[in-house]
């Protein structure tokens, strides 16, 4: 933070990078939570400029909407996120919004408090990719409600998401330039066709913002209500008090956090996905953080 926040177009800063992957490991939530409070209150003692802190989130069914309510949730504004990020990859091939899970997604976000945006996108399983679903999130069905999307991901690596290389895999132990094979200088080459239709998808598409001048916070949004434990799901009492900095999980800590309470209501996880909803495996994310951001910005100005 002391040297990104140094840059103008540092936009936000992510606490953590799928530190939840099931509903079993629900009860590291308050720790991700912990971690934006402990941030934001560094950030405000430094005197910095306010970059929102939050979090990117993997998109598990049994999370949804628990996690985004949680992270959200709660009188404290100095423990709520400023913002909710979902690497999601169920849209494969030439799938569909209603049949990728799209439209889930849409209705768990529509009328939450705070913003929301994809972080990672670009399925890999149907080759090549055609990334209709930047229709989606883009255009009428999403573009309301979701503050836009990263693709992944911009160079050619051992994961093969790349848009763009610099040239082919080397031996790392003779060039010093690429240390896992891959360079990363010389003339960007484009990776076809994955860029041409990415290319492509945007060129179609014109999003719309709301200038910060002409914004209004509408009477219909609300804080969510903090989810609640669950049997056989999310595991996690969402009024419970978040740990400290150096407190470990401890047997009593784990029965205030997980124990479920008669106050609230429980928020209940979507539908599974189906007709597409495949997630993309071998995926590999090394070091996610504001740069992917920075990037894949480059992209849009590059395209």
């Amino acid at each position: 933070m002391d040297e990104f926040q140094k840059y103008d177009n540092t936009a936000l800063f992510f606490v953590g990078n799928e530190v939840l992957t099931t509903a079993e490991v629900s009860n590291a939530a308050p720790y991700v939570k912990a971690a934006v409070r402990d941030m934001k209150a560094y950030r405000d003692s430094k005197e910095y400029r306010e970059i929102p802190i939050g979090y990117s989130a993997a998109d598990v069914p049994g999370l949804r909407p628990m996690l985004q309510n949680y992270l959200a949730c709660g009188d404290d504004d100095v423990e709520r996120a400023e913002f909710y990020a979902l690497n999601v990859y169920e849209w494969c091939g030439d799938s569909s919004y209603e049949g990728s899970g799209y439209s889930e997604l849409q209705k768990n976000a529509t009328g939450y408090n705070i913003p929301i945006f994809v972080s990672e996108t670009g399925c890999r399983v149907a080759r090549p990719r055609l990334f209709s679903d930047q229709a989606a999130i883009l255009g009428p069905d999403m573009m309301n409600t979701w503050s836009g999307t990263i693709v992944y991901e911009w160079i050619q690596e051992e994961n093969d998401y790349g848009l763009i290389s610099y040239g082919p895999k080397v031996d790392p132990k003779v060039s010093t330039a690429a240390l896992d094979g891959f360079p990363r200088s010389g003339t960007p080459m484009t990776v076809s066709p994955d860029y041409e239709n990415l290319k492509s998808q945007w060129a179609t598409l014109s999003p719309t913002g709301v200038k910060l001048s002409d914004y209004s916070p509408s009477a219909s949004i609300s804080l969510p209500a903090c989810p609640t434990s669950t049997s056989g799901g999310w595991i996690v009492n969402g009024n419970a008090a978040l740990p400290s900095v150096g407190e470990t999980l401890d047997s009593a800590a784990m029965a205030s956090v997980a124990m479920p309470t008669s106050t609230g209501s429980a928020s209940q996880p979507s539908a599974s996905l189906t007709g597409g909803g495949t997630v993309a495996g071998g995926k590999e994310i090394t070091g996610m953080c504001l740069g992917l951001l920075g990037v894949m910005l480059g992209v849009v100005t590059w395209l």
